[in-house]
């Protein structure tokens, strides 16, 4: 951490190549690639800033064991802007911060790209550091009033994960939700084995996670492209064992 803030303080003017970024970053942005490689979408986060000290993060992230898992739903993060160059500081626990540290390289209406270094910090002690490229796209919609109610997946492309079309999901207000599914004589009942379900929607991303009565916690991530006349669709990148990168689909209609 001291380190970034040595990097912060040192920076030099003629190293901006972005103007006025403390005005073009306001508003809703989702990471969409890593390196030059689109990104997973279970490896995906909401930024929304609004003002030029404060932002808000939305991530389901497991992927990072020796940083711990987490469940971020609007995360308030503190954030300094200067020239082209921007601190993040949030504390997903009492336990961690996670400090990231921006360097814009360019910047529009429409996305914008940045060097990035992230360090994670759990009581007071370095648990992983990482750099990498990245880019992300402005969200001009969110779509958390609209997912609430009873949907019934209609159809399913691509790869097999929790979801089906024996599936009906329930999303109340409080972000929690409520799997059903056909029993052997086809009528539909709500799922009662599990502890918890959980879900947030935060502008285009939605993840859920759910836990059964003796098993471990398991996470689901989406990003719904559309909701209109009673109808739903969500797009994902899943990631193969080989590191491939294939699309799928699921499309859902509203009954109540």
């Amino acid at each position: 951490m001291a380190v970034l803030a040595m990097l912060f303080s040192g920076c030099k003017k003629e190293n901006n190549t972005v103007e006025n970024l403390s005005e073009k970053i306001m508003g809703m942005w989702i990471m969409t690639d890593k390196n030059g490689h689109p990104l997973p979408t279970n490896e995906k986060f909401v930024y929304t800033f609004v003002s030029d000290t404060k932002a808000y993060v939305s991530a389901s992230i497991t992927t990072h064991p020796e940083t711990g898992t987490f469940w971020n739903d609007q995360l308030e993060t503190d954030v300094t802007i200067s020239d082209n160059k921007m601190m993040l500081t949030g504390h997903p626990n009492e336990h961690t911060t996670v400090m990231e540290y921006y360097t814009v390289t360019a910047i529009n209406d429409s996305e914008f790209t940045a060097n990035y270094e992230v360090t994670v910090t759990i009581d007071g002690n370095v648990a992983g550091n990482e750099t990498m490229v990245l880019r992300f796209v402005k969200v001009k919609v969110n779509y958390k009033p609209e997912v609430i109610g009873f949907w019934e997946c209609t159809e399913l492309t691509g790869i097999e994960t929790f979801n089906d079309v024996n599936a009906r999901l329930m999303f109340y207000y409080d972000g929690t939700y409520k799997y059903w599914t056909k029993n052997a004589d086809g009528e539909w009942q709500p799922v009662t084995t599990r502890e918890f379900q959980d879900y947030f929607v935060d502008g285009t991303l939605l993840a859920t996670r759910w836990k059964n009565v003796g098993e471990d916690e398991l996470r689901e991530w989406w990003e719904i492209t559309s909701i209109a006349d009673y109808q739903m669709e969500w797009t994902a990148l899943r990631q193969n064992p080989d590191g491939s990168i294939v699309r799928q689909g699921a499309k859902w209609k509203k009954i109540k």
